[in-house]
């Protein structure tokens, strides 16, 4: 089940971290601005890191044990979104 929280960086702190995750930065509309993956205890670090830099009203995680399916299921992501800010061909 993905978890939500405003784009902000109280938002933010209020994700849990105790497992690797893939994160979605969505406009106010809903589209996927960015996907990202971040290994467990450097969640909130790394999605803060694109506050600023990549416009968005919400973010969402989804948490996973391991941080191999987390980076497979964000390329996966990324293939089928095509994210505006995402690098193409990861």
């Amino acid at each position: 089940m993905a978890k939500k929280a405003k784009y902000t960086r109280t938002g933010i702190e209020k994700l849990p971290a105790d497992k690797p995750v893939i994160y979605r930065i969505k406009t106010r509309t809903g589209k996927t601005n960015y996907i990202g993956s971040a290994k467990c205890g450097r969640v909130r670090q790394r999605i803060g890191e694109h506050l600023g830099r990549i416009p968005g009203a919400t973010v969402e995680i989804e948490q996973f044990n391991r941080i191999k399916d987390a980076r497979e299921r964000e390329s996966r992501a990324i293939k089928y979104s095509k994210p505006k800010h995402n690098k193409r061909g990861k």
